[in-house]
């Protein structure tokens, strides 16, 4: 197959990977065995940019299952598993090889090389995480805008991006909000972003969490998911925020709150975590204590300034894998964990399988929805219906052997109701 991967020796390693989500992820594996049946996607090509990982990879399979011709690459330089990439080359005996253009650790250019790889296949669906599919078509392949069906976005950077383009009137095709969706929001960004950043920083730094003070920038979901983590692990939690609204309900959850400047110089341990740029910069790094570690959750490498550091630090120096040391006067030196980028994928395998489970499952149902109504659906950011958000969480109750009590009819009447 036409790919660009580091090595497809390494396939034995990332099959192993594959399967052992698939043996924990029990949405995806119902809604396999019904695209299997199905074929909602049969003919189509489905181009794929989400964080190239183990459950990705198997996201991509049950697609593959529904008659799809997957084209994927990751959406971020460092959270690609090479060996995940290769597996998914490689294929095994009851998957085809795909085209994959996924490189760990690869130049912004060669990044951009392979989205434009993807799209040169002429997908009929985009599956985005972060918006950059969407954003190589408007820039670089206009000729997509008319042919591509429309599309799922998975997190809240991309959906800034999509709901930019509406506004302005330029969304070239209708895209589906998967971020948006309960069985996403509720779940994956609060518990799933919340575990996984203190695995990616507990396996890099190898230091208790417990005693130190913790600055979270940022209250949306996955803010609040990283606090109530940081919360338990022993550690005091500070929450910045530019919204006044979140800010109270940080106070009400039992959090310190004030500006990154005066948290700047009490925090042992920084994590970004509002999708905007430049939240720790220059005017922070100054006030910083001798051995503050500063790392990021948002989708992309702007919220913590490590431009300015690597341009104006007295010394730098790798100080084991993800952790860059800088020097910033004669004796106090702060810490970055994984190059600013996704600490929870850069420096480790991102969300529990359980979540992610959820989150593709809407992600799949949501691309099925594009494939059967794409042509009728006007060009705008739509909210995944409810009723798929509804079948995910009946069919993750059923998998976690939990019953729920229905409405009686006369309740189910009452409720919809003036009269009391």
């Amino acid at each position: 197959m036409d790919s660009v991967i580091r090595d497809i020796s390494l396939f034995p390693s990332g099959e192993n990977k594959i399967e052992w989500v698939r043996r924990n992820m029990p949405l995806l594996n119902g809604i396999l065995a019904d695209f299997e049946r199905e074929k909602p996607f049969a003919g189509l090509t489905i181009g794929l940019s989400v964080h190239l990982e183990a459950k990705t990879a198997y996201l991509c399979r049950v697609l593959q299952s529904g008659g799809a011709n997957m084209i994927v690459t990751g959406s971020n330089p460092l959270s690609t598993q090479d060996d995940v990439a290769a597996a998914l080359v490689h294929g095994n005996w009851e998957s085809t090889p795909m085209h994959v253009y996924a490189l760990h650790g690869c130049t912004a250019e060669e990044y951009e090389q392979n989205i434009d790889r993807v799209l040169s296949h002429t997908p009929d669906i985009l599956i985005d995480d972060g918006g950059d599919l969407v954003s190589g078509v408007m820039d670089r392949f206009p000729a997509l805008k008319a042919h591509i069906l429309g599309g799922c976005e998975e997190t809240t950077t991309g959906v800034i991006r999509l709901k930019a383009m509406e506004k302005a009137g330029v969304l070239p095709f209708p895209m589906m909000d998967v971020n948006d969706a309960d069985c996403k929001h509720l779940f994956d960004n609060r518990y799933g972003t919340g575990q996984s950043v203190f695995d990616g920083i507990d396996r890099t730094t190898n230091l208790i969490v417990a005693g130190k003070t913790c600055v979270v920038a940022g209250y949306g979901w996955c803010g609040k998911g990283v606090a109530m983590r940081a919360k338990g692990l022993g550690a005091h939690v500070i929450v910045t925020e530019v919204d006044p609204v979140k800010a109270i309900e940080a106070i009400m959850d039992g959090f310190a709150v004030m500006p990154m400047q005066q948290a700047a110089g009490v925090g042992d341990l920084f994590i970004t975590v509002t999708g905007d740029r430049d939240v720790i910069t220059a005017e922070h790094f100054t006030h910083m204590k001798n051995g503050a570690i500063l790392c990021n959750a948002g989708h992309f490498d702007v919220e913590v300034d490590v431009k300015w550091l690597r341009e104006h630090a007295r010394e730098r120096r790798d100080m084991k894998p993800n952790i860059e040391g800088f020097r910033l006067d004669e004796d106090r030196w702060v810490y970055v964990l994984a190059e600013g980028r996704l600490v929870n994928l850069a420096s480790g395998d991102g969300h529990p399988a359980e979540i992610m489970d959820m989150s593709f499952a809407i992600q799949a149902l949501s691309a099925r929805f594009i494939a059967q109504q794409g042509r009728t659906l006007e060009k705008r950011l739509y909210a995944v219906p409810r009723d798929i958000d509804e079948q995910v969480a009946r069919q993750k109750l059923a998998a976690m052997g939990v019953k729920v009590d229905t409405l009686t009819p006369e309740q189910a009447e009452y409720l919809q109701s003036w009269r009391v």
